[in-house]
């Protein structure tokens, strides 16, 4: 069950940045199925690629005190749109994004631990 509310919450994190920022968007005609493959590919990306990104710029990171995460998430939000029906304006967009995807996935996970549909980890 922890899967199925973890994808869901991805997916409308995912649909509420297209709703809420401008330059990533669904491309159109996309349905409820494209958003959750996009949070499925979010998740897969998410778990496997960025850590190999966030090792191999561990030197920048650590020079620019972790602001370089910041790009890191922008470019597996960029990979996320090569591989889905996500549109990203360009890589610009796609860091806003990310910075804007964090902010709407932390506040969907205090809503659902406040709900207590999930227990603390």
């Amino acid at each position: 069950m922890g899967f199925v509310l973890r994808l869901l919450v991805s997916a409308l994190a995912l649909y509420l940045l297209t709703r809420v920022y401008a330059g990533v968007s669904f491309a159109p005609g996309a349905d409820l199925l494209s958003v959750l493959i996009a949070a499925l590919v979010m998740g897969i990306v998410n778990a496997l690629v960025r850590p190999v990104l966030l090792l191999l710029s561990l030197p920048v990171n650590v020079l620019t005190l972790g602001l370089f995460t910041l790009v890191v998430n922008g470019v597996v939000l960029w990979l996320v749109a090569a591989a889905t029906a996500l549109n990203v304006a360009g890589f610009g967009a796609a860091i806003i994004g990310a910075v804007v995807l964090a902010v709407i996935s932390w506040v969907l996970d205090a809503a659902v631990r406040a709900l207590g549909l999930e227990k603390d980890q």
